[in-house]
């Protein structure tokens, strides 16, 4: 399947809504609102236009990926990280490699960009994959009570996550329904 990636425009914006929001549709553990989400993350400083990416097939957008800013923070430091969410392939095009697509170009770019690691809460049999460990190995914790092996971490450069410990804080656009 000939699929491309490339960066989303604000043309694609309503397409992309509609992906988001259909990918989502039958899914289990979600409020069903990933699109608003990603309008309103577009809308935040942590919006970085580089890393919303959207994968064609025959000049239809059939998947979505979005990186946006967040900060990992302990008592005395602040570090800049990267959460991935969400990702969003329509029904009919899912288990096809496009979803992995997505997050391998989406990683590639923002380590291109300087970013050192990506913050992901999502399945523990899937991100390994692509990296990500359980970020309590970091010493990393999330604002929020979840299974530690869905709490991942991935260092974009080596050891980048060696000196970094605290709590995630994302951004304000996460925090609003």
């Amino acid at each position: 399947m000939t699929v491309t990636v490339r960066q989303e425009t604000k043309r694609d914006y309503s397409e992309t809504e509609a992906v988001v929001e259909e990918a989502f549709k039958n899914e289990k553990y979600t409020d069903h609102t990933e699109h608003f989400l990603v309008a309103r993350l577009r809308k935040s400083t942590a919006f970085i236009p580089e890393l919303s990416l959207v994968a064609e097939k025959n000049n239809r957008i059939v998947g979505h990926v979005l990186l946006t800013k967040i900060s990992i923070e302990n008592d005395s430091h602040n570090y800049e990280s990267l959460a991935l969410a969400p990702v969003s392939v329509l029904p009919d095009y899912q288990n096809k490699g496009i979803g992995s697509k997505l997050i391998f170009d989406a990683l590639l770019k923002a380590r291109d960009l300087g970013y050192r690691s990506v913050i992901v809460l999502g399945h523990d049999k899937y991100y390994p994959r692509f990296g990500f460990k359980p970020a309590s190995v970091f010493g990393i914790e999330s604002p929020f009570e979840v299974p530690d092996e869905a709490f991942l971490a991935l260092e974009l450069k080596e050891n980048s996550l060696e000196n970094v410990s605290g709590k995630v804080v994302y951004s304000k656009p996460f925090q609003t329904n």
